[in-house]
């Protein structure tokens, strides 16, 4: 394990240091407290372990002594599901890729002061104080232990760790007529092995009685610590939790129920401690490239995916979203002044995808009362009343005993909400939104009969839409929008509005939706990027909203929709094996992302076509930009090239580059990750490369993979493309380990900048530079009369190609600057129209429009980072001071990666 000292995190790699050959984490069961006044969050999380079902050594990946002997091979029991067997320990690749099949799920880069009393703790967890934390790295007696002794290694960043310790589940009364079934048939089996039976017995339940499986997880997380001594020994470093008991020698020997009592700090990584629109705290996952180990301790490798439960505690004025299948009806904690909120998932994740959002927000309903008073408490209205004869309480023991009880397929829907304290209960028709396309207008043709539905699930047990036939004719699923009052006209406008007609567009795409639910929020204004998708939720900058009225409008906010619904199949339900390949999640959103919107806007195949073209240009222009001006390592799609997706013996490893500020702001990954698949389309068909794409994931879902999983069936479904030269080997060496810009790219542009509507743009372009030089003569003693000149409306995507176009231009004159921006009124475009206006007018130091320059960078800080390297390169007096001004309102609550990049440019 590589010392902390090595590892630089402002310019090196991520380490991932969780042990994940020898034993996996299926299942964490978090218990919470948020606490605004301290900005932390205090609890308790517990792991049910299992022993991987085999360790390979470096031996046997031909990276160390006795290579391809056989020899280190450790056979360790393990799971009867095929979840943890179900990951091949070798993926012996065609191109020559061998070794431990690992990696993940990508995120998509995308967070003070409470009134009153502090939530206390739960006693059974015994969470210490801050002050008795602070310092707390080792737990006693670390050093004693010896070698002999098997070490579980969490990652883990930014935490304070009190205590771990073994749970005792045989504490459990629902437990002990399980325990005596088990030990019947041992007879003279130790305590322990009983113990760890019960638990492979409990987490091998079938997907069927999921129900009745969290319920037993969450009883076994509130049993006491083991008798005799149960605090176990640990050590803290940089970026990870090790953990021993003493005298347990293998994975196999050691606890498979641990509990850890923690506390965030206020400054980690994994976490956004923030005021947002409305000046009120709020606090969410940042999805940093630390993901979420200053959350809780976790197992970060993408193949550690296990499902989770989390009750959380936040004050009753809070609402509290999270990853979760169901939607959360909150239960007031006592006499105090917070509400309680459970949320579960049954589909295993990496726990890098989990989510948390808790604030003062409003749901977006259809009509926006003109005035909301600061008072009011019912903001999340909600009201799915319980189904008759719905269980809506925990399971008795005798159910849970009895077979573990059965499965209840009803879904149970959540009753009014609670808001406030007293009789504050409000309810609306529903609380989730189902729109009416037809009434939309929307075409409702479904095409999930284009493909053959014969492709049957590959991945392990649990409960799969996939499988459900009434999940195949859900094309919208429930969905609710959350944002700040400031925010709720123009979320209502854009967001509410678009949302269901976007999830109705992917499901004539894709087919079935993953999730069965989603909640989009609305976040503050420093989220560092435009979108970030993760189970059940999405996170909206506000820097997608309508800025004016009308569909043209709607146009960025609709695609960057369409941009995160496509996560749901491509990133989530679907993941990279190896975070380095990023494009395997960004390069198909951005792909999807323009077939989506064609559909949801009902394009003709012509217009589609058209729209498709100019987004591809401007696509093409801000990548020749990007690869011109960074370095060639990150520019290539598989940075690890041939050893993507190999670990350590242990299974540890690092994500090249993932602490590299430079690459935070990239989009190398998303640009050429979408043109490589415009390429694969071009040769084999659109209509039929979208077909292929339903198919594989039928295939895939459930599932993580490598660039070959996909580009290996794509090259059998289409036996073609190989017999053309297309082989896989090629498609690496042109596309995924090559800096710069394929060929084909290079030709394909040149088409592209002569398409239909980007000639109505050069013709534009035209009439504002002779405008720009009528204004330009000398000698002038009257005032020249303004010429009549006619200009055609164009589309956000032709108005960003405008400007880009006029940005080439060494002058434009202040007149022309001035008619330009009330033409097109450009103060009150969508933020990429917005941008583009900024760097005009810098460029050409437009003093009266410097107010719209401040206001983007006040408010469009997803956007907005190297605009101020705009305002500094020219060395224009005014301009730096106005750079400092903004930094200096802002810094406080920009990402901390936005912001020292920002400060670079600027101090």
């Amino acid at each position: 394990m590589e010392p902390d000292g090595d590892l630089n995190p402002d310019t090196d790699d991520l380490p991932l240091r969780a042990n994940t050959n020898h034993i996996l984490v299926r299942h964490y069961v978090l218990d919470l407290a948020v606490h605004f006044e301290r900005k932390v969050i205090s609890g308790s999380v517990v792991l049910f372990l299992e022993p991987r079902c085999r360790v390979r050594t470096k031996a046997e990946d031909g990276t160390g002594p006795g290579a391809g002997d056989g020899a280190g091979t450790v056979e360790a029991g393990g799971s009867q599901d095929g979840f943890v067997c179900g990951f091949p320990d070798v993926d012996p690749a065609e191109d020559g890729t061998k070794g431990l099949r690992k990696t993940g799920m990508e995120r998509m880069f995308g967070a003070r002061e409470r009134e009153g009393g502090e939530l206390q703790a739960p006693s059974a967890v015994g969470v210490q104080t801050a002050a008795e934390t602070k310092n707390t790295h080792s737990s006693h007696l670390w050093e004693t232990t010896g070698d002999g002794d098997f070490t579980l290694v969490l990652d883990c960043c930014d935490l304070d760790v009190s205590k771990v310790e073994e749970v005792d589940v045989t504490s459990v009364s629902a437990m002990s007529n399980l325990l005596s079934e088990v030990a019947s048939g041992s007879s003279g089996v130790s305590l322990v092995k009983l113990q760890a039976d019960f638990i492979q017995k409990l987490i091998c339940l079938p997907s069927g009685q999921w129900r009745q499986k969290h319920q037993l997880f969450l009883l076994c997380s509130r049993a006491p610590g083991a008798r005799g001594g149960s605090s176990l020994h640990f050590h803290r470093d940089r970026w990870s939790l090790q953990v021993r008991k003493k005298g347990a020698a293998s994975p196999q020997e050691f606890p498979r129920v641990v509990r850890i009592c923690y506390e965030t700090r206020p400054m980690g990584g994994s976490m956004r401690w923030i005021k947002d629109q409305d000046n009120r705290v709020c606090v969410y996952t940042a999805g940093s490239p630390i993901n979420n180990r200053a959350l809780f301790p976790c197992q970060e490798p993408p193949v550690a995916m296990s499902t989770w439960q989390a009750t959380v505690r936040a004050p009753s004025e809070c609402v509290v979203l999270m990853s979760g299948e169901e939607q959360a009806v909150p239960i007031e904690d006592g006499d105090t002044r917070f509400s309680v909120w459970n949320y579960y998932v049954t589909m295993p994740m990496p726990a890098s995808t989990f989510t948390l959002a808790v604030g003062h927000w409003y749901q977006v309903t259809a009509e926006i009362p003109p005035v909301l008073e600061r008072g009011v408490r019912d903001r999340m209205e909600c009201a799915n009343t319980a189904e008759p004869g719905a269980r809506t309480g925990e399971w008795t023991e005798a159910e849970l005993v009895s077979g573990l009880g059965s499965s209840s397929s009803k879904v149970v829907k959540g009753s009014p909400l609670q808001t406030g304290s007293g009789d504050q209960t409000t309810c609306s028709d529903s609380t989730f939104s189902y729109a009416s396309l037809e009434d939309e207008g929307l075409s409702v043709t479904d095409y999930s009969g284009m493909v053959d539905d014969g492709v049957s699930c590959s991945h392990g047990d649990y409960p799969c839409r996939f499988t459900e036939q009434s999940a195949r004719s859900q094309r919208v699923i429930p969905h609710r929008v959350f944002g700040p009052v400031s925010l709720l006209q123009k979320a209502q406008t854009g967001v509410l509005k678009l949302l269901p007609r976007c999830l109705a567009a992917a499901h004539a795409v894709l087919g079935v939706h993953p999730f069965p639910r989603l909640d989009v929020l609305i976040v503050p204004a420093g989220f560092s990027s435009l979108g970030m998708a993760s189970p059940h939720i999405i996170f909206l900058s506000q820097s997608v909203l309508c800025a004016g009225s009308g569909e043209n409008s709607l146009s960025l906010c609709g695609s960057r929709l369409c941009h995160e619904i496509a996560h749901s199949w491509f990133g989530l339900v679907i993941g990279a094996r190896d975070w380095t390949e990023e494009w395997i999640s960004e390069g198909f959103a951005t792909y999807l992302e323009d077939i989506i919107w064609a559909h949801t806007q009902q394009l003709s195949v012509r217009e589609s076509a058209e729209q498709s073209d100019l987004k591809a240009l401007l696509r093409w222009r801000r990548l020749s930009d990007e690869l011109q001006n960074s370095e060639e390592e990150l520019q290539i799609l598989r940075p690890n090239m041939e050893n993507t997706g190999q670990v350590s013996e242990s299974g540890s490893s690092t994500v090249k580059h993932a602490l590299n500020p430079d690459k935070t702001f990239m989009q190398v990954h998303y640009l050429k990750g979408y043109f490589l698949l415009r390429y694969l389309a071009s040769q084999v068909g659109e209509q039929q490369f979208i077909d292929f794409f339903r198919l594989f994931v039928k295939k895939y879902h459930g599932q993580l993979i490598l660039s070959q999983d996909f580009l290996r069936m794509l090259l059998i479904t289409f036996p073609d493309m190989e017999r053309k030269g297309l082989t896989l080997s090629a498609i690496y060496a042109d596309w995924l380990d090559r800096p710069g810009i394929p060929k084909w790219l290079y030709e394909r542009s040149a088409v592209w900048s002569q398409a239909r509507l980007v000639e109505e743009v050069k013709a534009e372009v035209v009439k504002w530079i002779l405008l720009s030089q009528s204004h330009q003569g000398k000698g002038r003693k009257r005032k020249r009369i303004e010429p009549k000149v006619n200009y055609k409306e164009l589309t956000s995507e032709q108005l960003v190609m405008l400007l880009e176009l006029l940005l080439e231009e060494s002058e434009l004159s202040v007149a022309t600057m001035h008619t330009l921006q009330r033409t097109y009124d450009l103060q009150n475009q969508d933020a990429e129209v917005r941008h583009r206006w900024c760097e005009l007018v810098v460029k050409h130091a437009y003093t009266l429009a410097y107010g719209d320059v401040e206001h983007f960078l006040l408010h469009d800080q997803a956007m907005g980072v190297y605009l101020y390297g705009e305002l500094m390169v020219h060395e224009n007096s005014e301009q730096q001071a106005l750079a400092r001004r903004c930094l200096s309102l802002v810094q406080e609550e920009m990402d901390q990666s936005a912001r020292r990049v920002v400060e670079e440019m600027v101090l």
